[in-house]
């Protein structure tokens, strides 16, 4: 796939652009094309669920929209954590700010509805997003930094993707 030169030295995963909906499943593959998560869209709910299982099927994220709130919002259930995903109100470039409840707060930024952005904890890059990598239409990566939380960092290219389209 030829990403371990994008500056960051942790794994790297391919995703699905646009194409996580209700109902949908997708595979998220590492960079030798194996199938290590999979996002299940669970149909018949009122607002958006999406679960991030292992590739036995355990669940190891749950992320669901909120409706009622003044703006866009998503949550990540994560074991005992749970982050606030949310588009931040102002700015020229998109911006998404992460909240994580008793941990370090998260942003991702750049141009998020082409995938070339990075997601960053106390200035520190801790992913890079890009559709620049393939040439697979559809298609994206993801390169995390060493060491990263790497559930935690995939459902937020989830919530980011689905708040960017939605």
């Amino acid at each position: 796939m030829g990403l371990r030169d994008r500056g960051l030295d942790g794994p790297t995963f391919r995703m699905r652009e646009k194409l996580v909906a209700i109902g949908d499943d997708f595979w998220i593959e590492d960079d030798s094309g194996h199938r290590l998560f999979k996002v299940n869209g669970k149909a018949a709910r009122f607002r958006d669920t999406f679960l991030l299982e292992d590739a036995g099927g355990n669940e190891l994220c749950k992320i669901q929209e909120k409706k009622l709130s003044v703006r866009d919002k998503m949550t990540i259930e994560h074991g005992s954590m749970t982050a606030t995903v949310h588009k931040r109100l102002l700015g020229i470039r998109d911006h998404y700010i992460i909240e994580v409840d008793d941990g370090e707060d998260l942003k991702a930024h750049g141009n998020i509805v082409d995938h070339e952005y990075e997601i960053e904890r106390d200035g520190d890059t801790v992913a890079k997003v890009s559709k620049k990598w393939f040439r697979v239409r559809d298609t994206y990566g993801v390169q995390l930094a060493e060491g990263q939380d790497i559930p935690l960092i995939l459902a937020i290219t989830v919530c980011v993707d689905a708040m960017a389209r939605g």
